[in-house]
């Protein structure tokens, strides 16, 4: 077979795939302290691989094998905290592919377990920022493809349509209440997502926002914030990665636009954590803690929207199961020995949730783009 019927092939079994599944579920939640504003979550835990990243993963291949960089036999290598080597785990089997994740001491023993129940296998690194440098020398050493979603996850997606995350929200919402929402939240792991949302809102013409919403150990916030002021924002970079496993980058990645972004908040761990349990609690499931991340967003939004004197909607994304975090954010003593406070926090989402103020977040960009009743 050659290469060009190998790929053909590998884009048909990818798109066979896709149609063998259904689009995932979006779920409406109720808001207390904010009548007139509805909230819906959109459920990308009923993907295949049980996340986001699904949709990523299947992009990122899509654009590989057009791009001519994947070949039969060739290992497929990924940086990743979890999820998104999970997902592309799932397609490398697919395609009969060799698959190595590059992912970061102390990921999830249930997203380890993930990935090598679709064939893959894991190569640890001691800091997430080695993560990039330690799977581009991986690709030399094996002659596979290094996947490189923090750069690559923006312009993989077609963001126009092709079912990508933002199209499928305004389908979905077609017959609510209201229709065109006045904000989506979603949280930066890569920052295709946002940029997914941002450019679809305006290609469409849609006065939606968006909010991005950063964890506490993480540098876009203060890249966004930069970009506002006209500083240097490419090269910002911190110590540290991120205690919410999937969001948060201690540099600032090729994926992130800050333009596509209306807003974004910095969020404490301990609120998204709690926000975590708030929503699990509602939905009678376990979610993952950026999912708390990004209902903290939406309270945060619902409080913009309250003070402009206006009713609406916000979506936010509920980005994977809380099963994969067992052994963190569903173990007290994972909280102790870290030093994070639970009851505090768990009562200040419950108060914001029932309407009182939410606790002052660092936020950024609602000078820059003023929000309009």
């Amino acid at each position: 077979m050659s290469q060009r019927e190998w790929v053909a092939a590998a884009i048909q079994k990818i798109e066979a795939d896709y149609n063998r599944s259904a689009d995932t579920h979006l779920i409406p939640m109720a808001l207390p302290g904010y009548p007139g504003i509805d909230v819906y979550l959109k459920d990308e835990s009923s993907h295949p691989t049980g996340s986001l990243k699904h949709r990523l993963a299947r992009s990122l291949f899509l654009y590989a094998l057009a791009n001519g960089w994947l070949r039969e036999g060739c290992p497929v290598i990924e940086a990743s905290s979890g999820s998104t080597a999970v997902s592309e785990a799932y397609f490398a089997h697919l395609l009969g592919l060799p698959f190595i994740a590059v992912i970061p001491r102390g990921t999830s023993p249930e997203k380890v377990a993930a990935i090598e129940f679709h064939g893959g296998r894991c190569h640890w690194v001691e800091s997430a920022c080695g993560l990039d440098a330690a799977a581009q020398a991986l690709a030399c050493q094996t002659g596979g493809h290094f996947m490189d979603q923090f750069t690559y996850a923006e312009r993989a997606t077609d963001w126009r349509a092709n079912n990508n995350i933002a199209e499928s929200i305004f389908r979905q919402m077609a017959e609510e209440p209201h229709p065109v929402p006045a904000w989506i939240v979603c949280s930066p792991g890569t920052g295709g997502t946002a940029a997914t949302l941002g450019r679809y809102v305006r290609y469409r013409r849609h006065p939606t926002r968006i909010l991005c919403v950063d964890p506490e150990i993480s540098v876009f916030f203060d890249g966004y914030r930069a970009a506002l002021e006209n500083r240097c924002w490419q090269t910002l970079a911190i110590s540290g990665g991120s205690r919410v496993e999937g969001i948060g980058r201690p540099k600032v990645e090729a994926s992130f636009i800050p333009a596509c972004v209306d807003a974004m908040a910095k969020v404490p761990d301990a609120l998204s954590l709690a926000a975590m349990r708030h929503v699990s609690t509602v939905l009678g499931r376990r979610v993952g803690g950026s999912t708390g991340t990004n209902f903290v967003g939406v309270l945060q939004a619902a409080a913009w929207m309250r003070a402009a004197g206006q009713g609406g909607s916000i979506v936010t994304i509920l980005c994977d199961a809380g099963e994969r975090y067992a052994h963190s954010y569903y173990d007290p003593a994972w909280y102790a020995a870290r030093g994070i406070e639970v009851e505090a926090a768990d009562a200040a989402i419950a108060a914001a949730v029932a309407g009182e103020p939410l606790p002052a977040l660092a936020c950024a960009g609602q000078e820059a783009f003023p929000y309009q009743a």
